[in-house]
């Protein structure tokens, strides 16, 4: 079969070639070779007009940087690590998340504007008014731009992209993901989001919408126990059998220097017979030097490679666990042992009746039945999820935290339960939403984290606009954007900010405790016998969440989260230099990398030798110190340099502000 448009692109080439050779000169030249570089751009796949947004021409003059909000922060348990929620544009947000997140993120989640025209959304979904002719190609530049960044920030070797659509964009939505992931693995399912369906004139009703998903890498969907609504005529894939996990911490957050308060000894006789938990290394002391009773044989955190690593538990709580008999042994091998525990969500399995203890081994460690638990299955692309209804656990939940704020929001079951195909094996994973919206993301990673024990993290990016029907009243009343008002009913700080907070404390934002619990049941039909009938069931009543089931939405989670706005400082000011502009900002990026505080105590940011007498020469507030950025172009004796030394300090990473400082003249 001939390509026609080849044999027309190669006659337009050949043309242009005639055409250089009559108009030689530079701009000429330069326009042909142009329209030659157009012409051969590919010919295949989904073409479209590309559009620039007032974002784009902010970027290019000016530099992103994050800015605190001191008075929107909280936390629950200083030992957690930190949530995020980021104010602006997310285009100025994702730039910045490359500097932090690059190849980390472990899962993203979006729900962007289904571009319907609609201009009551409390974001962004009004981008195109409906009868814009270049509807459909100012959608796609928009989601282009930010993919284009997200793609970078998932870890290439096991990671998921997971994007909600309707049927106004899902086609051209595939066709963009088949373009940008051309070597993964992208599947849509179809779900069931309101039952009685939204109703069109002259159309089927609208019951579902649809989910795409991208899977980098190694990922994989996991194997969950699942309600009965969930499998249809889908088979039993195996038992579910005890997960434990190891007791010293592997990925991000790691070292000793990431937590010293959980780097300590763990005594064993000659036949590795458990003696006691020892008590925690000083930072700046060598660990050989730890003294010990003679017969007493010390097991450390210690990685492959030699480095000093860190349990998950202080030693207090390893205590505890080992009490309780959810600690089990290996054999040791010099220093190191393979250690395992029972996580949060197996300790409430057993709790709760779902596993059974038919024993103890002669070391107190528990013996585990699970040969009764639920089977773990993976379903089918077809989802008709009665908690995934928009209606009761979307609208309803989020009307009872913070009133009649924010219209259509996500069922926070259907996030929760999309997120945990992918994370429910990764308690340490980084989840990031830049269509945050009222805020289901993060709501759903706390559930997680309230059901296995996991200290999963989230970021989620939204604007702070008003819909256009609040824009026009505030116009009419000469109240304008940027004025207090105005900023105070955007969506990030009256929908997404108040959502989060009230969700952790389980209050409203009246402060009256949250009714209702996370639990949620269904109806199930069981198979009994009635003399004279056939075919008779009863109807019964099942948990779809048994880990969830009595858990008060009063009594909140533990999770902390801190509120940054996005600011923009000039590429190339004039009467200061950028580099002391910049310092001011990257306390927040730091934050943001580490989800640590950098609170001047035990996370210690030096950006000059003032800020470094403040600390080290201080012996009450050095011994406090546990972490330490120091700006790289400081000059330091050597004693200094000893102190640091101790307290195994690292440099301001470059990637944060090095290209932008290169361009201002100012970075070698």
């Amino acid at each position: 079969m001939a390509n026609l448009s080849k044999e027309r692109r190669d006659r337009m080439i050949e043309k242009l070639e005639e055409l250089k050779q009559i108009h030689n000169d530079d701009k000429s030249i330069a326009a042909l070779n142009e329209i030659e570089n157009a012409l051969r751009e590919k010919k295949y796949g989904l073409v479209w007009e590309e559009h620039s947004e007032a974002v784009d021409d902010m970027l290019k003059e000016n530099i992103p940087v994050l800015v605190a909000d001191e008075e929107r922060r909280l936390c629950k348990d200083e030992d957690l690590p930190w949530n995020f929620i980021i104010e602006g544009d997310n285009l100025q947000a994702l730039y910045l998340l490359e500097k932090t997140h690059r190849g980390k993120v472990d899962c993203i989640y979006i729900d962007p504007p289904y571009n319907t025209g609609a201009t009551e959304w409390k974001y962004n979904n009004n981008i195109i008014a409906k009868d814009d002719e270049y509807s459909h190609s100012k959608w796609l530049s928009m989601m282009k731009s930010r993919l284009l960044l997200a793609k970078r920030l998932l870890n290439p070797k096991d990671s998921v992209l997971i994007v909600t659509i309707d049927e106004k964009e899902y086609l051209h939505l595939g066709c963009l993901l088949e373009e940008m992931f051309p070597k993964h693995r992208i599947q849509m399912i179809s779900s069931v989001i309101n039952v009685k369906g939204v109703a069109k004139d002259t159309e089927f009703s609208r019951t579902n919408e649809f989910i795409y998903i991208v899977q980098l890498g190694s990922s994989s969907v996991a194997k969950l126990p699942l309600p009965e609504e969930w499998l249809g005529n889908i088979k039993s894939t195996g038992k579910n059998k005890v997960r434990l996990a190891g007791l010293m911490r592997t990925g991000t957050g790691a070292l000793k220097t990431d937590s010293p308060g959980c780097f300590y000894p763990i005594y064993f006789n000659e036949n590795d017979e458990f003696i006691r938990v020892g008590e925690v290394c000083p930072v700046d002391m060598d660990r050989h030097l730890v003294p010990h009773a003679e017969n007493e044989y010390p097991v450390w955190p210690i990685h492959k490679d030699g480095s000093e690593g860190r349990w998950m538990y202080r030693p207090e709580g390893l205590r505890q666990l080992i009490s309780k008999g959810y600690v089990f042994w290996s054999k040791r091998k010099g220093e190191t042992m393979g250690i395992s525990y029972a996580p949060r969500g197996v300790q409430e399995k057993i709790e709760s009746g779902l596993f059974k203890i038919t024993g103890r081994t002669d070391d107190g460690s528990v013996i585990i039945d699970d040969s009764d638990y639920t089977a773990n299955y993976i379903p089918g692309s077809q989802w008709a999820i009665s908690s995934h209804n928009a209606t009761e656990y979307g609208t309803k939940i989020i009307q009872g935290i913070i009133g009649n704020r924010f219209t259509f929001p996500k069922s926070l079951y259907a996030v929760h339960d999309v997120l945990r195909f992918f994370v429910s094996d990764k308690p340490n994973s980084i989840i990031l939403d830049f269509f945050a919206g009222s805020g289901t993301t993060m709501h759903a990673v706390n559930l997680l984290n309230a059901e296995d024990g996991g200290q999963r993290t989230c970021i989620m990016v939204t604007n702070n606009e008003i819909s256009s029907s609040e824009q026009k009243d505030y116009e009419e009343r000469d109240i304008h954007k940027g004025d207090e008002e105005w900023e105070e009913h955007g969506i990030a700080k009256y929908v997404t900010w108040p959502r989060t907070v009230c969700s952790i404390k389980g209050v409203d934002v009246n402060g009256h405790p949250l009714k209702g619990d996370y639990g949620i049941q269904y109806d199930s039909y069981e198979k009994i016998d009635i003399a004279g009938y056939k075919n008779c069931y009863e109807k019964t009543k099942e948990e779809a969440y048994p880990l969830l089931a009595g858990k008060k939405m009063s009594d909140g989670f533990k999770a902390n989260v801190k509120y940054f706005k996005c600011d923009w400082t000039p590429r190339m000011p004039e009467d200061y230099l950028l580099s002391n502009a910049l310092c001011l900002h990257v306390k927040e990026l730091i934050e943001l990398q580490t989800a640590q505080e950098v609170d001047g105590v035990k996370n210690v940011l030096i950006l000059s030798k003032s800020d470094f007498k403040k600390v080290f020469e201080n012996p009450d507030t050095v011994k406090l110190v546990e972490n330490v950025w120091v700006n790289e172009n400081l000059i330091f004796n050597a004693a200094e340099m000893k102190l640091l030394k101790s307290k195994k300090f690292r440099y301001i990473p470059r990637e944060f502000f090095s290209q932008e400082l290169k361009e201002a003249g100012e970075y070698v």
